[in-house]
C-alpha cells in the first residue's frame, strides 16, 4: 500500500491540515483536496471514492473530513486500518474538532501523522506508542534548564553575601563616628561597663575579639554542621539585657537600597551544593548501554503511600558503523511487578526466549554516532503499594510551643541502595530571616526569595541510613511545611537490568562495551 497524502480538510475542500508522504506538487495535493467534496455523495455510506488516478479513503469527524489520498493499487484494508488510527489520534491532540482547533495543533498533527506513516507506509504502532514518541523528551533540554536555576541561585546568594559585606561595612563606620568610648580591652572581655554600676555581656565577634560594637553574627547562607551536634543559636540574647545594641538591617532591605542606589553587584559564583550534576561524560568504548529509571512517589504526610511508579529505558549508543550489527544479552531480576516491553523493531520471540535483544531484520545495522540519548531498546514499568521498596523516606513533625514553631525531620533509607546528591527541600511560611537551625545532619541553604529551606547530604551508605534536622520559625500552621519534596540520584536500579554479553552477528571479535546504570527522582513528594 502506498499513502499519497494525509489530510484534514472542511466539508467546502479546505485543506487544514495535509501531509505528503511521495513527492507531490502543492497543485497537485491542492486539486485533489478541492475535488473531492464534489465525489461525496449524499446519503451513502460508503468510506472511499475512487477516480481514474486515486483513491479517497475518508471518514467524517464532526464537521470536517480525515482523508486519505492513496494510490488504485493499495490494499483497502491497511488503509481502513491507518484511517481509523489515525481516527483516533486527532482528538489525542486537537481537543477542539473545528477549523480553529485543528489549526491551533496543526504542527503536531502532522509530526504524529509522520509516526503512523513512514514514506507511503503504515508503521506497526499504536496511540500510546506515537504519544510517546512524540513527546520528544530531551535529557540535555533537562540538564540545561537545571544548570540556568542554579546559576541564578548561585547568583541570589552572591548577592546576599554581598548586600551582609556593605551592612558590616556600613554599621563599622556608624561606630567609629560615634567615638571610641570602649577600649579594645573590654571590646575582647565581652563585658562593657554601663556606668550604672552592673555589667552586660556582649558576644564576641570573631576569633580575635575584634569585631563592631553590638553587631550580630552574619547568618550564612549555605550552613555546615557536625552531624548530630547542636547547631549554634546566634539570634537571642541573654536573658535581662536592658537594651540590644547594634541591631542589623534585614538582608532584603539591603537589596532594594542596591537596587536603588544602582550598584552593580559582580562576584565570582562558587559552586553550591544543589549544583546540578555533570553532564554525561563522553563515550570512549564502541558500545555504550544506559540503564535508566526515573521514579515518581507521592507519599502521605501521616503514614501510607499513595502513588509509586518507576519507569526505565535501555538505550544504546554505538560509535562505529562495523559494531552496529549486534544482539544484545541482558538479565534482570525477575520481578513479576516489572512489565518489558521492547522497540517495535526489536524481535519480540527472541526477547522473550532468550533475552536477547536484536533486529528483526538481522541485515540492518543500529544507528551510529554519539549524539542524543542513544537508541531505546527496551521499556519497563513498575507500580507498587508496597513501603517497604522506597529508596527514601521522609517524616516530618512541626509542634507550636508559644510564639515559635519547632520542625522536627528525619530520613531513613534501606540497607540495599546508596543515594547520591540527596536534597530535601521544606517549604517555609514567609519569614524575615533565616530559620534557626539548632539540629542537622549534612548541610542546609535558605532561599528566601522562594522561602525553601534545602536540606542537602551529598552521600548517604551504611555510614548515616538515617538523619534529623531540627529548626525553629515563629509560630505557623503545620500545613504550611507541606509538600516537601526530594531530589537524588543512585547507581542502583529496581529492574536491576544488567548487559550480559553483546553478540556481533557479522563474525569477528566481541566488540568492547560499556553499561551505565542511574536511578533519578522525577517526583519525590510528601504532602
Amino acid at each position: 500500500m502506498v499513502v499519497l497524502a494525509a489530510s484534514i480538510i472542511s466539508k467546502s475542500g479546505k485543506a487544514l491540515v495535509s501531509r505528503q508522504f511521495v513527492d507531490m506538487s502543492r497543485i497537485r495535493i491542492e486539486g485533489y483536496l478541492a475535488a473531492f467534496p464534489k465525489l461525496v455523495g449524499i446519503g451513502k455510506q460508503h468510506t472511499y471514492i475512487e477516480t481514474e488516478n486515486v483513491r479517497y479513503v475518508y471518514q467524517p469527524i464532526e464537521s470536517l473530513y480525515l482523508l486519505l489520498v492513496t494510490n488504485k493499487q493499495s490494499n483497502i484494508l491497511e488503509d481502513l486500518e491507518t484511517l481509523r488510527l489515525l481516527s483516533k489520534l486527532v482528538p489525542e491532540y486537537s481537543y477542539s474538532l473545528d477549523e480553529e482547533g485543528i489549526g491551533r495543533t496543526a504542527f503536531e498533527l502532522i509530526f504524529a501523522f509522520d509516526e503512523v506513516i513512514s514514506l507511503g507506509h503504515k508503521e506497526n504502532v499504536t496511540v500510546t506508542q506515537v504519544k510517546q514518541y512524540c513527546e520528544m523528551e530531551s535529557h540535555e533540554e533537562r540538564l540545561h534548564k537545571l544548570v540556568l536555576q542554579n546559576k541564578i541561585n548561585e547568583t541570589k546568594d552572591v548577592m546576599k553575601r554581598k548586600a551582609s559585606e556593605i551592612d558590616k561595612s556600613k554599621i563599622e563606620r556608624n561606630r567609629g563616628d560615634k567615638g571610641g568610648f570602649m577600649s579594645l580591652q573590654s571590646m575582647s572581655s565581652g563585658r562593657i561597663d554601663t556606668g550604672f554600676g552592673s555589667d552586660s555581656g556582649i558576644s564576641n565577634i570573631g576569633g580575635n575579639g575584634s569585631g563592631g560594637f553590638g553587631l550580630p553574627p552574619d547568618v550564612d547562607t549555605f550552613s555546615t554542621k557536625s552531624k548530630g551536634r547542636p547547631a549554634a543559636s546566634a539570634t537571642a540574647p541573654p536573658k535581662g539585657l536592658g537594651m540590644q545594641l547594634g541591631k542589623t538591617q534585614k538582608t532584603n532591605q539591603f537589596l532594594e537600597s542596591l537596587k536603588a542606589e544602582g550598584e552593580v553587584i559582580v562576584e565570582d559564583v562558587r559552586p553550591s551544593v544543589g549544583q546540578a550534576k555533570p553532564a554525561a561524560a563522553p563515550l570512549t568504548d564502541p558500545v555504550t548501554l544506559t540503564v535508566e529509571e526515573k521514579i515518581n512517589v507521592t507519599l502521605k504526610r501521616d503514614g501510607g503511600l499513595s502513588n509509586f511508579v518507576v519507569q526505565g529505558t535501555l538505550s544504546l549508543q554505538i560509535l562505529n558503523q562495523e559494531d552496529a550489527f549486534i544482539q544484545v544479552q541482558i538479565e534482570t531480576s525477575g520481578n513479576p511487578a516489572i512489565l518489558f516491553k521492547a522497540h517495535p523493531n526489536m524481535n519480540k520471540e527472541l526477547f522473550a526466549n532468550e533475552n536477547i535483544l536484536g533486529l528483526k531484520d538481522p541485515n540492518r545495522s543500529f544507528p551510529t554516532g554519539q549524539g542524543g540519548d542513544g537508541v531505546s531498546l527496551l521499556r519497563w514499568r513498575m507500580q507498587s503499594t508496597d513501603e517497604s521498596i522506597l529508596p527514601l523516606t521522609i517524616n516530618c513533625w512541626p509542634s507550636v510551643s508559644g510564639s515559635e514553631t519547632y520542625v522536627n525531620i528525619e530520613y531513613e533509607t534501606p540497607a540495599q541502595i546508596d543515594l547520591q546528591n540527596v536534597v530535601i527541600s521544606v517549604p517555609l511560611p514567609a519569614l524575615r530571616e533565616a530559620p534557626n537551625v539548632q539540629q542537622i545532619d549534612g548541610e542546609w541553604r535558605y532561599d528566601s526569595r522562594n522561602s525553601v529551606l534545602e536540606w542537602s547530604v551529598l552521600l548517604i551508605d551504611n555510614s548515616n541510613r538515617s538523619g534529623a534536622l531540627e529548626f525553629v520559625v515563629p509560630a505557623a500552621d503545620p500545613s504550611a511545611f507541606f509538600p516537601i519534596s526530594a531530589q537524588f540520584t543512585s547507581s542502583r536500579t529496581f529492574s536491576d537490568v544488567k548487559v550480559v554479553n553483546v553478540l556481533p552477528l557479522k563474525g569477528g571479535a566481541t566488540p568492547k562495551h560499556s553499561q551505565r546504570t542511574l536511578l533519578a527522582t522525577e517526583s519525590y513528594q510528601v504532602v
